[in-house]
């Protein structure tokens, strides 16, 4: 798919898991812009979907949380007309629209602005997709952008629960639970690789090959911007919970410290699996060395073997007149005896010494 030149910056990490693979939420990729919205409050819920992004301007003043997600950024009007009417900085905007933009958090006076990246597996073509997902909190709405894939539908299903908590709490507990469902699924990413490192061991173990050692370079790139992603995140997440403004409650506090651990975790075991990955380079290596030396003394064993008959070999094979052995009748047969006994008792010490 190819849009404007937002779109052409999105990265693609290619490996080659097999068929069947479990399938993450997201593969579809959006043609045009949707927006929808979801105004809720403890006793009442209303979710919509508009055409315009002139349609979401009257909802900023209505005393209920409204949550506005807009999929698909190739329309650079509708986020010039947001930004305006909500009298967002151009840098902000030019954030939005760059989709590849370090994951970050800036505080202003009438608004959070949050980056962070959201990674999906695309079974039809087997790659890791990377989509931005930029966030701003305001005081009563918040707002999510992405260029790619609409991932919040859990969230738009725990707020039909009347007594879900999202419900009863403010847009910055929104924004909390947005960012949690992004953390959450890279536990997703990471079950995937961790079955495929499996397999990968088995045939490492069985049957290695230069086929192996590719995808072990592919899991091992996939890692590598997997923690480049999600690494800042933690920086994020501290920042939010440092911060001063009053568009996070304290209350909220305690739930970003949770979401800390769990991109902590994911870290641990983005590094336990690049250990993982490291070693089974190792393992690889080790094996193909392993094999090269039992060639090597195989090869060794027999040009052992053939050293002594080839000496015997070489002395009656040169031209001297008086050699007594040469005029026997049975001399022929007898040098061939001699040089198979020679044979058989080296492999029998070959053998006892267990080097064959």
């Amino acid at each position: 798919m190819k849009h404007t030149s937002t779109a052409d910056k999105k990265k693609t990490v290619a490996v080659g898991l097999p068929p069947g693979t479990l399938v993450l939420q997201g593969q579809q990729k959006v043609e045009r812009t949707t927006i929808t919205v979801c105004e809720y409050s403890e006793h009442s819920l209303q979710a919509n979907t508009v055409e315009k992004i002139e349609d979401c301007f009257p909802l900023k003043d209505k005393p209920v949380v409204t949550w506005i997600n807009i999929t698909g950024l190739h329309d650079i009007n509708t986020i010039e007309k947001l930004g305006k009417h909500l009298s967002i900085h151009p840098l902000v905007l030019e954030d939005i629209l760059s989709t590849n933009s370090r994951p970050k958090v800036e505080v202003h006076t009438d608004y959070i602005f949050i980056i962070l990246n959201e990674l999906s597996f695309v079974s039809t073509t087997d790659d890791f997709l990377s989509d931005q997902v930029s966030i701003l909190i305001g005081p009563n709405f918040v707002i999510s952008l992405q260029e790619q894939n609409d991932i919040f539908d859990p969230i738009r299903r725990r707020l039909v629960q009347s007594q879900n908590l999202i419900r009863k709490m403010g847009p910055d507990y929104l924004a909390y639970t947005l960012i949690d469902l992004l953390v959450d699924n890279y536990f997703s990413l990471l079950e995937i690789i961790e079955d495929h490192i499996e397999l990968l061991e088995e045939e490492l173990l069985s049957a290695a090959s230069t086929k192996t050692l590719h995808e072990i370079h592919q899991i091992k790139n996939i890692l590598i911007r997997m923690r480049k992603s999600i690494w800042p995140v933690r920086e994020v997440i501290n920042d939010l919970i440092r911060s001063e403004s009053t568009l996070i409650q304290k209350s909220v506090g305690i739930y970003l410290r949770d979401v800390n651990d769990h991109a902590i975790h994911v870290i641990d075991t983005i590094e336990s699996l690049r250990d993982m990955i490291s070693g089974m380079l190792d393992i690889y290596l080790s094996s193909v060395s392993n094999k090269m030396n039992a060639v090597m003394k195989v090869l060794t064993i027999i040009a052992t073997i053939f050293i002594p008959l080839t000496f015997i070999a070489g002395i009656y094979g040169m031209n001297f007149d008086f050699m007594p052995e040469l005029h026997w009748k049975l001399a022929y047969p007898a040098l061939l005896f001699i040089m198979l006994i020679i044979a058989v008792i080296m492999v029998i010490f070959f053998r006892r010494k267990k080097w064959l």
